[in-house]
């Protein structure tokens, strides 16, 4: 049975460090009205932060003249977040996973970010539009 998506809300931020705090605030309040406790809710915003934050370093070049879309929604017992930005196409599933044994002057830097999104979220997908842009998509299961 597929379960409609409910609760879909949808803000247009600025692709800017500084909003930083207002996505994972607005990802946080639909986590919290998913149900998700208190360990998901942080789960969702570190990784809404991660995947954020590689937007605007890697779609838009940290140019201030970008937009992040961001639309939450459950979808039965998931959590869904996507992200479309118009920036340049940047695939997280290129990034290889970071090694994370040995000394720290001799890892390489950069790739943890993808690295945490993976881990924290149970569904990454990422979909390259071309010139129209990328979309990232999260989703989280609720447990219970």
């Amino acid at each position: 049975m597929r379960f409609p998506f409910i609760n879909m809300r949808t803000a247009i931020f600025q692709a800017k460090y500084e909003n930083l705090d207002a996505i994972r605030e607005y990802v946080a309040q639909a986590a919290k009205d998913a149900g998700f406790d208190e360990a998901g809710i942080y789960s969702v915003q570190l990784a809404a932060d991660e995947a954020c934050s590689n937007i605007i370093e890697y779609a838009y070049n940290a140019v201030d003249d970008g937009e992040i879309e961001c639309t939450c929604s459950q979808d039965g017992k998931n959590l869904v977040i996507i992200f479309r930005d118009h920036g340049c196409c940047f695939d997280p599933a290129s990034v290889p996973e970071p090694i994370l044994t040995g000394e720290l002057n001799e890892r390489h830097i950069g790739g943890l970010g993808i690295y945490l999104i993976r881990h924290l979220m149970d569904e990454v997908h990422y979909e390259s539009l071309g010139e129209a842009g990328n979309v990232l998509t999260l989703k989280k299961h609720l447990m219970g």
